[in-house]
């Protein structure tokens, strides 16, 4: 069984669940240097090895996996730590918040031979996978186009002060989960034209940048895609629209996943219709904690998945590339944004030598 470590205990709080609840991976040790966090992480736990120093969990050579959740702007830093003292990485999303650092990773990560992970939790939620499999098992047949969008009322997140920072962007903190969806799909993107805007609800809030966002995708391919996301209004009922959804339409069908809704539609290339719903026992094992506010079952499918793609040497996706494919997209629709003109993904990638 692999041994892991956890870095980061505010999201790591999901992973420690994770890892504590799986018969694929042992948890040795959590770090984070709040120590009331992890003070509190081990009563919740009932898990005592913590440290308040990353150098502790580094220098164990026990430890082949380390988890980090820690702020964006650390990730690259961290990440290279990891792979300099032998241990392979999974890093919560997006991966890295600076290109500049990226060919240098993808060196390191070559010359260690350790792998690197991004956890991007949602491709592991029920509906998702489900979605991905009777794509894959031919049931719509051919992708045509595919629309996402995350939608929800964050309106109670403006009262963080650190969200009225000029460096806080719904488009890399919200944006970034249905865009990953649509590069599942689509990776080949070459080209995304967008507009966005501060709503009369962001703007009297004191918001920076843009809470309300509409893209369009062109892949090399010639196929389109779009995402939204709305992040300061109301939403409807989840009854009848989640706040997170993915819709594929193909040549033979069509199929929509939904978040944080176990529900799933599809029909299929003999035009039968299902809606598929999962019940409690799949509910408690994604939602662990109060209100649905972390996701502990995601993560706990990705890291049994990563341990698999470890001990059965197949790569583990997203991996580092795909995850600084992401970064470059996500940059390309932030200057989509300031310009009003379409951004080519290549241009993004060859100003930082990738």
């Amino acid at each position: 069984m692999l041994k892991i470590a956890i870095l980061g205990l505010g999201e790591g709080r999901s992973t420690m669940s994770a890892a504590l609840k799986s018969s694929k991976v042992e948890l040795v040790k959590v770090c984070d240097r709040n120590e009331d966090l992890c003070k509190q992480r081990a009563k919740e736990f009932d898990f005592h090895s913590y440290t308040t120093n990353y150098e502790d969990i580094l220098n164990d050579t026990s430890i082949d996996i380390i988890a980090i959740y820690t702020p964006d702007h650390l990730h690259a830093q961290h990440v290279k730590q990891a792979l300099l003292h032998g241990k392979h990485v999974v890093c919560t999303k997006p991966f890295i918040d600076d290109l500049s650092d990226a060919a240098a990773l993808l060196e390191l990560s070559k010359k260690t031979g350790k792998k690197v992970f991004i956890g991007q939790s949602s491709r592991f939620f029920e509906p998702a996978k489900r979605q991905r499999k009777d794509f894959e098992e031919g049931l719509i047949g051919d992708l045509i186009t595919i629309e996402a969008h995350y939608h929800a009322d964050h309106r109670w997140f403006l009262e963080k002060e650190w969200s009225l920072l000029q460096s806080f962007k719904w488009l890399y903190g919200g944006l970034s989960h249905p865009v990953d969806f649509i590069r599942w799909y689509l990776p080949n993107i070459e080209e995304v034209m967008g507009y966005g805007m501060i709503s009369s609800n962001g703007s009297a809030a004191g918001l920076k940048n843009e809470d309300t966002m509409h893209f369009i995708f062109k892949a090399t391919d010639g196929r389109i895609a779009r995402v939204s996301g709305v992040y300061t209004s109301p939403t409807q009922p989840a009854q009848r629209d989640s706040g997170m959804s993915t819709i594929l339409r193909a040549t033979e069908g069509a199929s929509q996943s939904d978040y944080h809704e176990l529900r799933y539609a599809i029909t299929d290339k003999t035009g039968e219709e299902k809606i598929i719903t999962w019940g409690d026992s799949t509910l408690k094992h994604y939602f662990r904690f109060e209100g649905q506010s972390h996701h502990a079952g995601e993560y706990q499918n990705y890291l049994e998945y990563f341990v698999d793609s470890i001990e059965l040497n197949f790569t583990a996706y997203p991996d580092m590339e795909e995850g600084i494919g992401t970064v470059a997209l996500l940059q390309a629709m932030d200057k989509t944004l300031k310009t009003g003109m379409p951004v080519k993904i290549a241009d993004i990638l060859n100003e930082y030598g990738l």
